[in-house]
């Protein structure tokens, strides 16, 4: 498998990597990810949505010699001196901070413009000007729009269907810009619905994962959009950090340039996955009384159904999936049961 090789050669050159967004979900858990494998790791962020907690579980999973490779950064990409300064004598970036969730895009989309093009872009130009030649960045299934094709084809999409989808289809017209003009090694990953482990369960804009799993925790009220037939294709945490581990080492010149579906490659239903997610808990807490799901009106600016094809990935990169949405799940749901142990303990 091509991942085992890759780790395998990781842990014996180490590189220097940087990791934005290191305080957030997806980032968080590249950078621990990354110290296990000996790495050297810069980590920028500016907590608008990522956490201080999220490295103390970093520490907390890694050796002292390990963390010892790791230099955070409180910084916003938003400044191009910034981003210069993160990125001088740099192997790989592995792009990761923007503002997520297409309803806050809509709610304000100068806000997510600034985040999710300018700041890109600083990052861009600053790889560029620091001779960084790899660059994987995170761009998003919302680049389908209203594409009714399943599953989803990198070369073919839709109409964009939010400010959000327009900042991660602009994030990879740059992408192909700057492989032309400047030769730079640039990989855009299109994430597919990614949940797992340090997933913020809270905030108007959560994902629906770790929402549902934090809500029904707390025997509060579920909501699904819609009529719950609407699918997705939900990604385990650990299938996206292998995608990125390769997309950052790999030598296949063919994948230069090009955008990637960062999926499972199937699909699952709201409703499915609500009963799985119930049935998971009670695995772990028999006693738990659960509500049944609130439906209410679909969300603007959702796509119905996602539904990703990987063959592209699974050819250029090596990229083979660990886990499934049944794996996946099984583990987010033991960590926050977990979690919520301890965030009790630590209130009382």
């Amino acid at each position: 498998m091509q991942y085992e090789q890759t780790k395998a050669y990781l842990l014996k050159n180490k590189k220097r990597w940087v990791v934005t967004g290191a305080a957030g979900f997806i980032g968080s858990n590249l950078v621990e990810a990354l110290l296990k494998l000996k790495q050297s790791v810069i980590g920028l962020d500016n907590f608008s949505t990522g956490h201080r907690y999220n490295l103390e579980h970093i520490k907390a999973s890694v050796t002292k010699e390990q963390w010892s490779n790791f230099n955070f950064i409180e910084g916003d990409i938003v400044n191009y001196e910034t981003c210069k300064d993160i990125t001088n004598n740099v192997d790989i970036i592995l792009h990761q901070a923007a503002l997520g969730s297409v309803p806050r895009s809509i709610d304000n989309p100068i806000l997510t413009n600034h985040n999710n093009v300018t700041g890109f872009l600083n990052m861009l130009t600053a790889a560029k000007e620091n001779s960084v030649k790899r660059f994987v960045f995170a761009s998003s299934s919302s680049v389908y729009g209203d594409s009714k094709e399943l599953p989803k084809v990198e070369d073919r999409t839709g109409n964009l269907l939010s400010p959000y989808a327009v900042t991660k289809y602009v994030n990879e017209l740059y992408m192909g810009v700057f492989e032309k003009c400047y030769g730079m090694e640039a990989i855009g990953l299109r994430y597919f619905n990614v949940f797992g482990k340090r997933q913020d369960p809270n905030g108007a804009y959560a994902a629906v994962m770790p929402k549902w799993i934090g809500q029904i925790l707390k025997g509060e009220d579920v909501f699904i959009n819609g009529d719950g037939e609407t699918s997705r294709d939900f990604t385990y945490i650990d299938n996206v950090v292998q995608a990125n581990i390769l997309a950052g080492t790999t030598t296949n010149e063919k994948a230069f340039g090009q955008a990637f579906n960062t999926a499972i490659g199937g699909r699952e239903t709201l409703n499915n996955l609500y009963n799985a997610i119930v049935e998971g808990i009670k695995e772990n807490l028999p006693d738990l009384e659960i509500k049944k799901p609130i439906y209410r009106d679909f969300r603007a600016g959702d796509i119905r159904h996602s539904n990703a094809n990987i063959d592209k990935m699974q050819k250029l990169l090596g990229y083979e999936p660990t886990h499934t949405l049944e794996s996946g799940l099984k583990e987010s749901i033991a960590w926050y049961i977990q979690d919520t142990k301890r965030r009790n303990s630590n209130e009382q």
